[in-house]
């Protein structure tokens, strides 16, 4: 009996410790288990599967004819061939043609972004510009490789009827070989001009366009000195984070409302000077003006360029006042959240490189994705197409869908790089905030965030990235839906598509603070990511207000950051740019540089909003279960508990009213009964 009550009290011991655990204590565990074990295999097997797709390109030969290039009859530069069915001059050894050589490389479709031409391969690629088919036959007979097709015999080009449709297009330009795909590529720029304008879909005005692609090429030494620039300003934004975090607020005003007034200012006193200018010299030499009329057009396209920034920079700048008016009375609670932070990332300086680690991951992955991609394209079955002659590889029946399964590989991996960024912040900010004496961190608590990542929960990142998957999809799929029927819907589809993909994005927004909430929760408890969400939504909730007002601060103080890096690089720029005579048009290179520094501050800055959201979830959870008693002590450091003090002592003065007002109606309420209760008072 006793071995049986001792097994009966051993089989209900796991359920007590479930009901234990049930009984969270909202800090880090020691004991820990794997959260959402079966989304991880699940993720592991759909890698598997694009794995495979990658293998099956591989196997098949779709990877083979992308890096060394194939001809239009199906034939694979460099190695030997098997015939293809019904496809003639397939099936060819071109063991020593090694390039592929297309008989008119400018000739491009621009509806499918390809070149529309025959392709052979070639022993060499011309070494200079070809004329004549005599130098066609010239090159052919000293450097043994033939331009024309492998029916023609190269002694005989300029001989042939056939030389017009199966010989290259002349002149045939000077070209060479790519290092990597073995293409021959022609040296004249012209073609790359037009591959620009295929590539481009608004193109209206090709002048325009080459205009812009000009100023790219001529401004690329300055573009690539801004974007350094912008990066400089993050690391330095970063370091006044760590350090001087109680006056970052106002140097952020300060420096905010400087640069936008100074910015819309000088871009005002640009486009007055441009038009005084362009005035007086119109008023002094009228006819100097109409003999170029070609710059005056150009100052025009300027002077109309300067108006629009202005304008927008201005509209800009009093949106942006107006907003920090309206927030100037949360700047107390701020300073106290960026004081924290910044004591966070003095104590974990390793914060600063996920930036550079999240990046480099995803740069990898991209480029697998984009290499797998084009192998796909190079898949299949060969196609002849009835239109031109040519053999193309096509992928045909159920692999046709292998390009959609990997495209929602892009999306789901994706975010779960970046889901596995926001789950290793999380644990080493939460380390950092439930441990009393921060002199017994661990040694590196970003790289023991990463190993418990690693061994427990990466399950649960494969599950929350999963679901921001499955509203990103839909909302993709709707603004490709209306970009093909731009034009051709009526008022009522447009604004409906339009709600929908708003909806979807701020679906996605909430989605990713509460997954990033999850994953804190997660990195406190171990528990399962619905278990998390759940339990973070439910303390958000209670504690709304108050982690509402200083989140939103805190992001706003942020994206005022941003918008500082993006502003001081921008005026860079158009000090840089303006002052450029080889060009007129600076729109592109300033657009790329704006773009590229504000990319570079989101990613700097976003580190330090994870860390700021993590840090009040672990202030909201440390409000809710200590109250500073010797037995519940907070864990919250001195500058949020100066914050607490300050805000009990506001809210004290309120409750002694009220409980004031409630005594006083007590005691009046208690004289009125005793007046009636006292005999003689009732009226005979």
């Amino acid at each position: 009996m006793s071995e049986q009550r001792r097994s009966a009290s051993s089989s209900y011991q796991p359920r007590s410790i479930w009901r234990k655990r049930v009984k969270r204590e909202w800090k880090p565990l020691e004991d820990r288990s794997c959260t959402d074990l079966p989304w991880f295999l699940l993720f592991m097997l759909f890698c598997g599967g694009m794995g495979a797709i990658c293998g099956y390109t591989i196997v098949t030969g779709g990877a083979a004819r992308l890096v060394f290039g194939y001809d239009s009859y199906g034939n694979t530069c460099g190695q030997t061939n098997e015939a293809i069915e019904g496809v003639r001059l397939s099936g060819l050894d071109h063991r020593d043609r090694k390039y592929v050589f297309f008989l008119d490389p400018c000739n491009l479709d621009i509806i499918q972004r390809k070149i529309k031409s025959m392709a052979l391969c070639v022993s060499q690629c011309p070494t200079e510009e070809m004329k004549t088919y005599e130098d066609l036959r010239r090159f052919a007979m000293w450097n043994n490789s033939e331009l024309c097709s492998y029916e023609l015999a190269a002694h005989r080009y300029p001989s042939l009827p056939e030389r017009f449709d199966k010989c290259p297009k002349l002149p045939v330009p000077q070209s060479k070989a790519l290092p990597v795909f073995n293409r021959c590529t022609p040296v004249d720029i012209s073609c790359y001009s037009k591959f620009a304008e295929a590539v481009v879909t608004f193109v209206s005005d090709n002048t325009i366009l080459h205009r812009l692609i000009a100023g790219v090429v001529a401004s690329k030494e300055i573009i690539a000195g801004l974007c350094l620039l912008a990066l400089v300003l993050s690391m330095i934004l970063m370091v006044i984070i760590r350090y001087i975090s109680a006056v970052l607020v106002w140097i952020l005003t300060v420096l905010v409302v400087l640069g936008s007034l100074g910015g819309t200012s000088f871009l005002w006193w640009l486009y007055i000077d441009h038009r005084l200018t362009m005035n007086e010299t119109l008023a002094t030499d009228l006819k100097e003006a109409t003999e170029t009329n070609g710059e005056t057009v150009a100052s025009k396209d300027h002077m109309r360029g300067l108006l629009v920034y202005a304008t927008s920079a201005t509209v800009f700048t009093v949106i942006l006042l107006l907003l920090m008016l309206f927030m100037r009375k949360r700047v107390a609670l701020t300073i106290a959240l960026f004081h924290v932070a910044g004591k966070v990332f003095i104590h974990l300086p390793l914060l600063v490189l996920q930036p550079f680690c999240t990046f480099l991951a995803l740069f990898l992955f991209w480029v697998y994705w984009i290499l797998v991609l084009l192998f796909l394209g190079t898949t299949g079955n060969p196609e002849k197409n009835e239109q031109t002659g040519l053999t193309e590889f096509r992928l045909s029946g159920p692999l046709q869908y292998l390009i959609w399964y990997h495209a929602v590989g892009l999306i789901w991996i994706s975010e779960f790089i970046l889901a596995c960024q926001q789950m290793t912040v999380a644990g080493a900010v939460v380390t950092y905030y439930f441990t009393r004496d921060k002199n017994k961190l661990p040694m590196t608590p970003i790289l023991s965030s990463v190993f418990r990542l690693i061994r427990y929960h990466l399950g649960t990142v494969a599950k929350g990235s999963f679901i921001i998957t499955l509203v990103k999809i839909p909302r993709l799929i709707l603004i490709y839906i209306r970009n093909q029927l731009k034009g051709k819907e009526n008022a009522c589809a447009r604004c409906m598509l339009k709600a929908c993909i708003c909806c979807l994005w701020c679906l996605e927004k909430c989605l990713n603070y509460l997954n990033q909430n999850a994953y804190a929760a997660t990195a406190i408890n171990s528990t399962s990511f619905c278990t998390s969400a759940r339990d973070a939504f439910v303390i958000l909730v209670e504690n709304a207000l108050r982690v509402a007002a200083i989140n939103t601060v805190g992001d706003f103080v942020l994206f005022l950051g941003k918008v500082l890096i993006m502003t001081c690089t921008a005026f860079a720029g158009v000090l840089a740019l303006n002052y450029q005579r080889d060009y007129t048009e600076w729109v592109l290179p300033l657009i790329i540089v704006c773009l590229f520094a504000f990319l570079v501050a989101h990613c700097f800055l976003s580190i330090f909003e994870i860390v700021v959201d993590v840090l009040f979830l672990c202030f909201a959870i440390d409000t809710k279960y200590n109250d500073g008693t010797p037995s519940k002590e907070f864990y919250m450091d001195k500058a949020l508990m100066e914050f607490v003090e300050n805000s009990r002592r506001s809210v004290a003065p309120a409750e002694r009213g009220r409980s004031s007002k409630r005594s006083r109606a007590r005691e009046e309420t208690g004289l009125t009964e005793m007046k009636a209760m006292a005999p003689g008072t009732s009226s005979a």
